[in-house]
């Protein structure tokens, strides 16, 4: 019978190699984080899922904040009333998921970030770099109670603003899964409006339009573009129908001009249940969608948040 056993130099070459790519995986890990390459894991998302990273006023800033044993807790940075950040990944690698509002100015901004909300870590910032983005012009012609309020009309909208903010302030657990950042259309139909056009309703200037309008028949089911919750549904003065989802750790989604809610506050929903129907209510010229995306308190681009 045939000896199938190592000799023995052979043996002591294997256990040489074992060594050193043990010493050099040890190496590898005390070496500088910032000159690390992002590892995968078995809860680090692949990079295609996350949204795509486009650091201009409306965008989404994805910013490493490197290997920790806990989940680090972020603000952005200050003067904005320490808003929490969504942070995602593992001990391996978090990443901060930053929105970055339409009215940013080009140049220098930063997130503030702690080890976790248990341990007492010095506060460090992470910056970041705004590049400038200018957004095309969109002219308009809606009724003309809708542009120039009514003393009552006024009122109602101060109202409804108050709790709008109320409920855009949500940030709750659990966060989103990585998987679940890259969204579905919510509803079928061409866009009839980008995000971040810069609005003239009747001559005159109004806010940038914060999000994506997508046209489509009256009664178009909507449906959920990823898991959440219902946390506000109601008829508004500017918005009409209006359902918002709750996605965890600040990720909010808002669906606009409805002509049917189907969903009630409290509602957990998974992705491609239906939420309520297409209409024109509210300031409109037409039945579309009004689909928002929300991080951090600040209205982004859901574009970035779709499969190129």
């Amino acid at each position: 019978m045939a000896d199938h056993r190592t000799p023995p130099s052979l043996s002591l070459q294997a256990s040489r190699r074992t060594a050193l790519v043990a010493t050099l995986g040890l190496l590898a890990w005390q070496g500088p984080v910032q000159a690390a390459k992002p590892r995968a894991s078995a809860h680090s998302p692949a990079p295609s899922v996350w949204p795509r990273a486009s650091q201009v006023p409306g965008g989404v800033a994805r910013l490493s904040l490197g290997p920790a044993a806990t989940r680090p807790v972020a603000h952005v940075d200050e003067g904005a009333g320490d808003v929490p950040v969504l942070v995602l990944g593992d001990a391996i690698e978090w990443t901060a998921i930053v929105g970055i509002p339409l009215a940013a100015q080009a140049g220098a901004a930063g997130i503030v970030v702690r080890g976790s909300a248990t341990e007492g870590d010095a506060a460090r910032k992470v910056p970041y770099t705004i590049a400038p983005k200018k957004y095309r012009e969109q002219r308009l012609s809606v009724a003309p109670r809708t542009v120039d309020l009514s003393a009552e009309d006024n009122a109602r909208f101060e109202r409804e603003r108050e709790h709008q903010r109320q409920v855009t302030a949500a940030f709750s657990t659990p966060l989103p899964k990585p998987a679940d950042l890259r969204m579905h259309v919510p509803v079928p139909g061409p866009r009839s409006s980008s995000f971040g056009l810069r609005r003239v309703f009747n001559g005159q200037s109004r806010n940038p339009h914060s999000g994506m309008d997508i046209a489509a028949a009256k009664g178009t089911a909507i449906v959920a573009p990823l898991p959440g919750r219902v946390i506000d549904t109601g008829e508004y003065f500017f918005s009409g129908g209006t359902v918002w989802l709750d996605h965890g750790g600040g990720l909010l989604t808002v669906y606009a001009h409805l002509s049917a809610i189907d969903a009630k506050v409290g509602d957990q929903l998974q992705t491609g249940d239906r939420l309520g129907a297409v209409g024109a209510t509210g300031r409109v010229t037409g039945p579309h969608l009004h689909w928002g995306v929300m991080l951090n308190r600040t209205m982004v681009d859901p574009a970035l948040f779709l499969p190129v």
